[in-house]
């Protein structure tokens, strides 16, 4: 082998692993950041579902007790 085609495919080689690499690393990064992203959602989605079991226990306690059917006498 001369040394254009040793040339050439260590060079074809490099790009591969160069490309790879950046492609790995890019996928960390969004990997991490939807974790980041998934945590802050959690926290705000379990602090609305904290409000809504207090909004209704406000709404039981505005309308009262449940109406019977049949009254006593």
């Amino acid at each position: 082998m001369s040394v254009e085609p040793i040339t050439m495919l260590v060079s074809t080689v490099s790009i591969l692993l160069a490309l790879a690499g950046g492609f790995g690393w890019m996928i960390h990064r969004m990997d991490s950041r939807i974790d980041s992203v998934e945590s802050r959602l959690g926290a705000r989605i379990d602090r609305v579902a904290d409000e809504l079991v207090e909004v209704k226990i406000a709404v039981a306690r505005i309308e009262g007790t449940p109406r019977h059917l049949i009254t006593g006498r």
